[in-house]
């Protein structure tokens, strides 16, 4: 086989496998899912009592209503295979947390 032709095959199965590795990273991305924003407070992953909860909730309206800030704090059982970091920041946007104009929103992630 002449070196061209070997140069594009070689071209060819790179860019084959780097489409098969794009693929899955992309089902991976489309797989997370994410609890329901139900208040300032989400446990998911339940480990916070009710009364806990309720005062966490109760501190974290009376800074929202002083500074504007939106301040939520959520639990979750799982990652699902991703990062801190990575999980925390698509939460964040899928929640839409804060005024769009002031950028106030703040994400406190617990992970277990």
């Amino acid at each position: 086989m002449p070196a061209r032709r070997r140069g594009g095959a070689l071209v060819l199965c790179l860019l084959l496998g780097l489409s098969v590795a794009l693929a899955g990273a992309g089902a991976a991305f489309a797989a997370l899912t994410f609890p329901t924003l139900t208040g300032r407070v989400v446990d998911d992953a339940h480990v916070l009592d009710p009364a806990t909860r309720a005062a966490l909730d109760a501190k974290l309206a009376v800074q929202e209503a002083k500074a504007t800030d939106q301040f939520v704090v959520a639990t979750v059982p799982s990652l699902q295979g991703t990062s801190i970091e990575d999980y925390a920041n698509r939460l964040f946007r899928f929640w839409k947390l804060g005024q769009a104009k002031q950028n106030n929103g703040v994400l406190l992630l617990v992970a277990l």
